[in-house]
This record gives structure tokens, sequence and C-alpha cells, in this order.
């Protein structure tokens, strides 16, 4: 369903994995990697939310490095330069408000995608007005982002069970988005591990809780994208 493509990234340009609804007019959702790369797991997601009748893009923020294993994957994390990335996700959400004829669009992101979709937020409070990290929470040291200017609304999706994103974490992060009186609502689903939304990992893999993740998801979506 989806294809490759390249696209403007701030003078340069980068590549990610686009998925295209029926319908020429449609909303747009940039979908960001989890710390294994653009695998074929991030692909397939892209190509529900085209299903569903959105423009999915998912930039490529290793250009082309895809890990197998977890020591290779975070050496791949390491070395990704935030930002550059940075610059890959706004030309990814610049290309889809071009695609999409819209005013904005959605960012969804699983586990360091998850805490890239927030740096998004944060980052182009003009054209981001959704947001929905799954089980990623912002752990780096300051500066992290500001989310001052965030303008986005919010819906987060954690599991009980996540050394990485852990419920005390993503409370926290809740309450602090909160008392910046931003629109922000978090779920903890109750026996799951992190990545439970990800069904080519079968051990951690929750069929219950991502379908009911996804069924919250994509109403959310389609109501604060413009």
């Amino acid at each position: 369903m989806g294809q490759i493509i390249e696209f403007p990234s701030n003078g340069t340009s980068a590549t990610g994995y686009l998925a295209s609804p029926g319908e020429k007019l449609a909303p747009g959702v940039v979908v960001i990697q989890e710390w294994w790369g653009l695998v074929d797991h991030i692909k397939d997601i892209c190509d529900r939310f085209a299903a569903n009748g959105f423009y999915a893009l998912a930039p490529d923020l290793y250009h082309g490095t895809v890990a197998r294993e977890p020591d290779s994957a975070a050496k791949a994390m390491m070395a990704m330069e935030l930002p550059q990335a940075a610059k890959d996700m706004s030309g990814a959400v610049t290309e889809l408000l071009k695609r999409s004829g819209g005013t904005s669009v959605g960012v969804v992101g699983f586990c360091m995608g998850g805490a890239l979709a927030l740096v998004l937020a944060a980052d182009r409070p003009d054209a981001v007005s959704a947001c929905s990290p799954f089980y990623g929470v912002v752990s780096w040291p300051n500066p992290g982002p500001d989310f001052k200017n965030l303008s986005a609304a919010i819906q987060g999706h954690y599991a009980e069970h996540d050394d990485a994103a852990s419920p005390e974490a993503s409370r926290a992060l809740e309450a602090q988005l909160q008392s910046m009186g931003k629109d922000v609502e978090f779920f903890i689903y109750p026996g799951t591990h992190h990545a439970f939304f990800n069904d080519t990992r079968p051990e951690v893999y929750d069929s219950q809780s991502a379908a009911q993740a996804w069924d919250r998801l994509v109403p959310f979506l389609k109501e604060h994208i413009h």
C-alpha cells in the first residue's frame, strides 16, 4: 500500500515510508519509529492508518540503518543526532500538510518514538494538533522539550510493567503537562509490558490492549486533526 518517498528536510532531504488513503483530502499522521528503525512493523502501522482514512508518513530517522537485536538498536539510537532527527520529523509534518490539504497533522510514536513525538509536538505547535506517545517518556537530561508552547491534544498509551517508561514516570509526565494547562489523557494498560502494541514481538504483544489502544487512538486523531 505504501512507498518510500523523499521529502525536504530544512535544506537537505530525508526519506520515509508513506501510506496513502483512497481520498485525496484526508488527515495526516507522522509515525515515529521504535529504536529498531524503519522496520516492517512501523510500515504496517502506516498502512493501517491509510486503511482508516489517513495519510501516514514514517520518516527514516536512522537513514537506512535497521537493528535486529537490542545492542545494535541501542547503538543506532545513541548515534542518532537529535537536531537532525528534529529536522527530519519537522520535514515530515510539512510534507503531510502539503499532501493532506489540512492545516494540522497528528503524530504517533512508539518507544523512542513516543518521546520524539512529544519533542515534535513541542517543536511544531503551529502544525501538530494531536500527539499520541506509546510507552515513551523524555528520559534524557536537560534541556528537554519546551512544552510551554505545545498546543496539541495528547493521548498517551503506557504499559503497567515497563522499566523504560514506568507508570510512575508516565503519571509524572501527565501531571506536568496537566499543570501547564495542556489537554492530556494517559492510559495505563493492566498486565502489559513495554512494546505491547508490537505484534511482531509475541513475547510482549497484547492483542486485547493493542486493539483497545487503537480503538481509542483513531477517533482521537480524527477529532483533533484539522
